[in-house]
């Protein structure tokens, strides 16, 4: 058994998660008040132990530790040719938007999707095209409008599109058969897919997500993949990633924008972290993931007894919580500024993920304590006002 329900103080550590006030309590940002493997610390230090700290290269170990991990947990096979090393996802989508468009032209995402997404394009002058997901308001579930898809595609100006896969923010595991629907489209209209799949490993258990690229041979063709360790094991600071991409000219590009934007090689701890992780990091994936599951029904549970206004979005995927408040009639930056002011409890609001402005998202992936503590000043601030 790791140590879930272990308190460990993360302020005044350079923590952008924990860089708050005093009476404050983070459940925002994508990181996890989880010590991440053992093994995974056991590696670094041994590298440290070193004492040398020059250029580093990416190793055959690190290879193999993803091809065998998706081969054995995903079920999508590729190869040593098929990699490119990055610094990390975020990296990848800006580098992907510079190489598979040009300025002007139009992205197509999803919304909601990860606020950053929007940054990559938009910092990049190119236009964002919003594809917004259906929202069944009596369901609380998000479906594909495959019409608005299409007709998104057929713009002369598309050219890429983003996907978050699982989705992030609203934890949606897509089917095979909506991503074999996206691939089929993007084939038809000529347009490039870039599937973010850096949460795959966060699956509540009995549930697995299906990587975009495995579907079949065309969406392997049209997409690359960007995927990563970090968010699974912890370790996003380390700064680790990878492309697949198996058609050749697709790599090729991708692999000349990393390097042209000096994204493409590793720091000392990146390989051996990973390779770690993806070989010695199991048992302790299983259970945090059964510990997010758990904190997962603990909050929905939470909510239904003690503040109906608050409606969770159900999912099984990443560690985060998409949550419905539209009952309350605020907008959400709002309601969460608000929030933050009165009660330290600090969420992100849904207005930066686009089509969320009556929903906020709650970080799930710390402590049973502290989470029963934002809860709890949740509940006094709904309670207090509406």
């Amino acid at each position: 058994m790791y140590g879930f329900d272990k308190i460990t103080d993360r302020r005044k550590t350079g923590s952008l998660k924990w860089d708050v006030g005093e009476n404050e309590l983070p459940l925002w940002v994508a990181d996890m008040d989880f010590e991440t493997a053992p093994e995974i610390t056991e590696a670094i230090i041994k590298r440290a132990e070193h004492g040398i700290f020059g250029y580093s290269i990416i190793t055959p170990e690190w290879y193999d530790a993803y091809i065998q991990h998706w081969k054995k947990h995903h079920d999508f096979e590729f190869t040593k040719r098929d990699m490119v090393f990055a610094t990390g996802v975020v990296p990848i989508l800006s580098s992907a938007v510079r190489k598979f468009t040009t300025p002007a032209e139009k992205v197509v995402i999803f919304t909601p999707v990860y606020n950053i997404f929007f940054n990559s394009i938009i910092n990049n002058g190119r236009q964002v095209l919003e594809c917004p997901l259906s929202y069944d308001r009596e369901k609380h579930s998000y479906s594909i409008d495959f019409d608005m898809l299409e007709k998104a595609f057929s713009d002369p100006q598309t050219s890429l599109f983003l996907l978050s896969n699982p989705n992030n923010p609203a934890g949606i595991i897509w089917s095979r058969e909506e991503l074999e629907r996206i691939g089929q489209l993007a084939e038809k209209y000529s347009v490039t897919v870039v599937s973010d799949e850096i949460h795959c490993d966060l699956c509540d258990p009995g549930y697995s997500y299906t990587p975009f690229a495995s579907v079949n041979e065309l969406n392997a063709k049209i997409s690359i993949t960007a995927i990563s360790p970090t968010k699974a094991f912890n370790i996003a600071g380390l700064q680790t990633s990878a492309v697949v991409a198996k058609e050749p000219v697709l790599r090729h590009r991708i692999r000349r924008q990393l390097n042209t934007d000096e994204c493409g090689e590793p720091n000392v701890f990146a390989i051996p972290a990973a390779v770690a992780a993806f070989t010695k990091g199991e048992k302790w994936l299983e259970e945090a993931c059964a510990y997010i599951a758990d904190n997962r029904s603990f909050t929905e549970q939470y909510l239904e007894k003690n503040i109906l206004q608050i409606i969770p979005v159900p999912s099984h995927a990443t560690y985060l919580m998409w949550v419905d408040i539209s009952q309350t009639g605020m907008r959400s930056d709002r309601f969460a500024e608000e929030l933050r002011s009165e009660t330290g409890l600090f969420v992100s609001d849904g207005v930066q993920y686009g089509n969320g402005d009556d929903h906020i998202r709650i970080n799930l992936a710390t402590q049973r304590e502290r989470l029963t503590d934002g809860l709890s000043r949740l509940e006094s601030y709904v309670k207090k006002h509406f």
